[in-house]
């Protein structure tokens, strides 16, 4: 299944990699992260009144270059919130269209919808320090991002990370960071749409997130479900899913579509 972002099967990343310190860290005055050239120190360095974590930011929208890696102040949970350790986050079209455009919570901002990582610490009695979850941010709205070392949310946006296929914690948790935002909305458009037992069903960008989620939805119903798709190497990715009849060109569809 695609990951977000509508790039076939290109593995979709956050930019750069969190987990590892930056090479020309300075101890003096505070931890200090390099990031596109420029280094940013933890607001709160030298005094470290509270522990730092480092976070993908913007303080102004434009191209890729405005990111920057940051030092934050390490996010505290709430009455029912649960603190994440992020291992993944993924990379939906939202992002980059609030990194580009004129919209967003206030600046500077972290980016990022959908955390898979590991609970720290909850305020919460379904989540316990230890378990692996997932979660659907909604960036714009709670101006949480999940493109950073730590993440709080509220626990109602929570659920347990998918166990199956596990072969590591990193590599489950990965995959997983693909699901909430994609198997959100694909739900959501099949339940609206009304899709049940006998119908035909025709799905747009079905080799995407939201479309190969929604084919295997569709079938799950009992419905017939056909397929268009964007490129000749979709094709078969989309039958593959489950889809019928699948097309390339929209003039191509049959009338009965």
């Amino acid at each position: 299944m695609d990951r977000p972002g509508g790039r076939g099967t290109e593995p979709d990343r956050t930019g750069p990699d969190l987990s590892r310190p930056a090479p020309d860290a300075d101890v003096g005055e505070g931890r200090r992260t390099r990031s596109f050239g420029r280094l940013t120190p933890c607001p709160l360095a030298p005094q470290r009144r509270s522990p730092c974590t480092r976070s993908n930011q913007i303080a102004r929208h434009g191209g890729p270059e405005v990111l920057s890696v940051r030092e934050i102040p390490r996010p505290t949970p709430g009455v029912g919130e649960v603190l994440i350790r992020t291992v993944a986050s993924s990379l939906n079209p939202v992002e980059w269209k609030t990194r580009a455009w004129e919209v967003g919570p206030q600046l500077p901002a972290t980016l990022g919808w959908d955390p898979a990582g590991v609970v720290t610490a909850s305020h919460h009695s379904r989540y316990r320090p230890g378990d692996q979850v997932i979660a659907m941010s909604a960036q714009l709205a709670t101006s949480r991002g999940t493109w950073t070392e730590q993440v709080s949310q509220p626990a109602r946006l929570l659920a347990a990370a998918p166990t199956t296929l596990a072969l590591a914690l990193a590599l489950a948790l990965e995959g997983a960071a693909a699901l909430p935002l994609a198997g959100i909305t694909a739900p959501q458009a099949l339940s609206r749409a009304a899709v049940t037992d006998g119908d035909n069903a025709l799905i747009t960008g079905a080799a995407g997130a939201v479309g190969g989620i929604a084919v295997q939805l569709a079938r799950r119903t009992g419905a017939t479900v056909d397929a268009l798709v964007a490129r000749l190497e979709h094709l078969d990715a989309a039958r593959e899913l489950g889809a019928k009849d699948v097309w390339r060109i929209r003039a191509g569809l049959p009338r009965r579509t």
